[in-house]
């Protein structure tokens, strides 16, 4: 296992590729990250019915060995990844998921499914593991990474050079929307 350090404040946090035995503790980190650190950003009711699909763990991505977890004091902290196929966001319950390879010397490689711990919130490990994100698919020879930002994640990604800012919305269940920004830099 590729297992790394990342620091936040006084506390080491050790990253790590996740496994199909992190499932269900991904899931609650999601449900718990999403709920506390996107309500000043999207409704109640759009976040719950976000949890069904849109927000989500792909385990494509886990099979992969693509998407990664923080853990620290035996518990998960943080978890996100990247992709070289075609989706460009949603769990395993998302319908509109396209499994097909990318090419690296003409697309981009997708940022996917950054979520942190509202307790571990603001301390660089977003940051420090779309590093580690980046590092691997620059080295995979991708030249430049997208993703579909939330609200709340779009200072994450603008700080660390992604451009973006019209806001596209995407159908949930119950006639719901939800909006997002798509954003890409180069690697």
């Amino acid at each position: 296992m590729r297992t790394s350090p990342l620091k936040a404040n006084a506390h080491i946090v050790a990253l790590r590729p996740a496994t199909l035995d992190d499932v269900p503790a991904i899931e609650a980190l999601i449900a718990r990250s999403a709920r506390t650190l996107a309500i000043k950003h999207y409704t109640q009711e759009q976040i719950e019915a976000a949890l069904l699909g849109a927000w989500g763990v792909d385990t494509e991505l886990i099979d992969d060995g693509t998407y990664f977890v923080g853990e620290a004091s035996g518990s998960l902290v943080l978890c996100g990844g990247w992709s070289r196929r075609e989706t460009r966001f949603g769990g395993d319950a998302y319908a509109n998921r396209r499994s097909r390879l990318l090419d690296p010397t003409q697309e981009a490689a997708r940022i996917r499914a950054f979520f942190v711990d509202p307790r571990w919130a603001r301390l660089g490990l977003g940051s420090g593991l779309l590093a580690r994100c980046e590092a691997e698919a620059r080295a995979a020879g991708f030249g430049t990474a997208e993703l579909v930002a939330t609200l709340p994640g779009q200072r994450l990604y603008a700080k660390n050079g992604y451009h973006g800012s019209q806001r596209v919305s995407y159908a949930l269940p119950g006639a719901l929307a939800i909006d997002f920004v798509p954003m890409r830099r180069s690697l």
